[in-house]
């Protein structure tokens, strides 16, 4: 037999650090399992390269990963999580489902990623570990409620709690980019008709206002000097206009490469008025929603903070949720280090505080989410019904001062002649 180095976590989500022998890498990890672990990292004793375990998915390889560009559609995996519970719930075993819903379909990534799933399972695996194989369609939480829904035979629920969660996070992601929508068409468009007019009407007036030989008014003067640097700027200024949004695109995601600069980024964009009280109420629902799911299934605390930090996609709230996380390893409650760090509402950490209380945190995590992404809907509604009469106000004084400029000569010139008259 062989001995081999363990880290898990207990039932308290409490870190565990031990060794055990086994005759395989999947005999230990089934040892480890049978104490009640989730184990983290395994290696063979005597330097054999470690293995990470999926957490709580109890350390699948990952072997037979799908190649291509990209991940699965959140709609695919919402759709399959959805119909797999009603298989499961139905009582057929789940090699047989994973199968069945392979054959439905078509052929592309999310097809080739069942084969493969089901294909582990066949060779022994379970299914969480199986799907942590397949970055590309399973992310770390998704095979973290597998995994507890196949501790708690209750994998059916657990599938039913997954696909409301991800439908819930898309409809709100679908709400905000529709919202946006309108005023981003808007605002382009805008944008070419007075670029047409600099590049194409200005300068004609310009050349009949040199035939008048008279002075021209200084907003006139301003809208030809404007008109001047946009065709003929060095470089010009449609030039730009037309670059400078994909240059902030690109500056935008090269400081979310780094943790430091993710941090900036998202501390400055919840600072926004009304677009970063949105953000922030959206990321405050995200994590809340996430960590009430992750406990209401089963899993450690722990563990449960650890993946909603990786998931939140705010990294102040992550930063956040890391000293909570180290708080409660020293034995703190969850509601002070996060009132702390002052992230949230007074209301939110109080309901946090009951929960702890009465011990349904989960369901008060639910609560808060549900109510925050109300919240958030409200609040879209009322940033698009601000948008539109800000547009409307915006345009028209650009119109107008281009109007204006354009016809004070032509009026200054049929004040002079009809006074030569």
């Amino acid at each position: 037999m062989a001995t081999f180095q363990y880290e898990a976590m207990n039932q308290s989500g409490q870190e565990v650090k031990d060794e055990i022998e086994a005759q395989t890498t999947e005999d230990a990890l089934a040892k480890i399992r049978g104490l009640g672990y989730y184990p983290t990292k395994l290696k063979q004793k005597g330097g054999k390269k470690a293995e990470k375990a999926g957490v709580a998915a109890g350390g699948a390889k990952k072997k037979k990963a799908v190649g291509g560009i990209g991940r699965v559609k959140v709609k695919e995996i919402t759709q399959f999580t959805r119909q797999l519970s009603t298989l499961q719930d139905a009582g057929l075993p789940i090699l047989r489902s994973l199968r069945i819903l392979e054959q439905q379909q078509k052929p592309g990534m999310m097809r080739a990623i069942l084969r493969n799933v089901a294909d582990d399972i066949e060779g022994g695996a379970t299914l969480s570990e199986a799907m942590a194989g397949q970055p590309k369609a399973f992310d770390r939480l998704f095979c973290n409620m597998v995994a507890a829904g196949e501790t708690g035979g209750v994998l059916d629920v657990i599938l039913q709690r997954l696909a409301d969660f991800l439908e819930r996070a898309q409809r709100l992601k679908r709400k905000v980019m529709g919202a946006m929508i309108y005023p981003v068409v808007v605002i382009a468009f805008a944008m070419g008709i007075v670029a047409g007019i600099m590049i194409a009407v200005v300068p004609k007036f310009e050349e009949i206002f040199k035939d008048f030989g008279t002075q021209l008014p200084g907003m006139t003067v301003v809208l030809i000097s404007i008109s001047k640097w946009f065709v003929k700027g060095t470089p010009p200024g449609w030039v730009i206009l037309l670059f400078t949004p994909v240059i902030v695109i690109l500056l935008f995601k090269l400081l979310r490469m780094s943790e430091a600069g993710r941090y900036g980024v998202d501390l400055v964009l919840i600072k926004i008025p009304v677009l970063g009280n949105i953000l922030a109420k959206s990321s405050v629902a995200r994590f809340t929603r996430t960590l009430g799911t992750l406990l209401a299934a089963g899993v450690p605390i722990l563990e449960a903070i650890n993946i909603t930090k990786e998931t939140s996609g705010n990294e102040v709230y992550a930063r956040a949720l890391k000293n909570v996380h180290d708080e409660i390893r020293e034995g703190e409650s969850f509601a002070n280090p996060l009132r702390a760090a002052k992230i949230c509402d007074g209301i939110v950490v109080n309901m946090i505080d009951v929960g702890e209380e009465t011990g349904d945190l989960d369901k008060m995590l639910i609560k808060i989410a549900d109510n925050y992404d109300e919240e958030v809907e409200t609040l879209v509604d009322g940033l698009v019904s601000l948008l539109e009469p800000v547009m409307v106000v915006v345009l028209g004084g650009i119109v107008g001062f281009i109007v204006i400029a354009l016809f004070l000569p032509l009026v200054s010139l049929i004040n002079a002649v009809s006074g030569g008259q």
